[in-house]
């Protein structure tokens, strides 16, 4: 079953990342098998300034969040609606890594590049799922691929058992503290 409109775009709502870590724009299309986003690179994103100065590139852990955030969480949303799951039980769900498989970077990504990012499902099973992801430029060039997988746990669960520690850093106080 084809996603409309209205339903892609309550998908984009629902996903949890926000500027200035909110790799997805656009929804283009959405199946049980497959999902293309959108997302355009703004020449003010924050990691410009720093990579590479003079020559900014976007970094390949960026890119691999892109995909990840159309592919695993966007993707992962989708597909726990349509198993009977309302949005009221997803709730909103920290979608935790568990893999990054035969990522391959076939090209660069340059400050104000669109790209389109198209996950295929190679499993979806209770709150994981694995996809095989790709992101190309509107031309049809690729510039990366692999695999992905990742969970959605409960945030409320999450909480519960990860608490964040709230003591400040202080540099080289941790390699004081590792001394023999």
């Amino acid at each position: 079953m084809e996603a409309d409109r209205i339903l892609r775009k309550k998908i984009l709502e629902m996903v949890p990342q926000r500027h200035p870590f909110r790799f997805i724009e656009d929804i283009l299309e959405l199946d049980e098998d497959h999902i293309v986003g959108a997302y355009r690179f703004r020449s003010d994103e924050y990691f410009y300034r720093g990579h590479f100065p003079g020559m900014p590139i976007t970094p390949g852990v960026i890119l691999i969040e892109t995909m990840a955030q159309t592919g695993i969480v966007a993707f992962g949303l989708y597909l726990s609606m349509i198993r009977g799951k309302g949005s009221k039980e997803i709730g909103n769900p920290v979608t935790l890594f568990t893999l990054a498989e035969n990522v391959e970077f076939t090209g660069v990504v340059r400050p104000g590049e669109p790209v389109l990012i198209t996950g295929r499902k190679i499993y979806f099973r209770g709150n994981q799922i694995k996809v095989a992801i790709s992101m190309a430029r509107p031309n049809g060039e690729e510039v990366c691929c692999g695999i992905l997988a990742g969970k959605g746990v409960p945030r409320a669960e999450f909480d519960e058992k990860h608490e964040l520690h709230s003591e400040p850093i202080v540099p080289g106080k941790i390699m004081e503290e590792t001394k023999p």
